[in-house]
């Protein structure tokens, strides 16, 4: 790779990383959402809802599509996202009395 292109490249990696604090903000925001859910949830069986997990993946094809964006990237970002959530809300419920 000629010095040229590696100075870019690292350029582009440093704005990468920049993205990617931004988007810690994000899950962080997140999380404390999903916990004020969880909270609200009084069996384990609710923490899996397959037609809100369909409904969300169908729109978000949807708009991947109007954004141009390619929906098998964004399909299987929130897949993980969603099963990586689900999990965090298996491990951290509490039944309620």
């Amino acid at each position: 790779m000629s010095p040229l292109k590696k100075k870019k490249l690292n350029k582009i990696r440093k704005e990468l990383d920049k993205l990617d604090d931004s988007l810690m903000v994000i899950i962080k925001k997140r999380t404390n959402m999903v916990k004020r859910v969880l909270a609200l949830k009084e069996r384990k069986n609710q923490i899996v809802d397959q037609k809100r997990i369909n409904l969300i993946l169908k729109n978000i094809k949807k708009k991947s599509i109007i954004k141009g964006i390619d929906p098998k990237i964004t399909n299987k970002i929130w897949k993980n996202m969603i099963y990586a959530y689900i999990d965090f809300e298996r491990r951290n419920f509490i039944k309620k009395k």
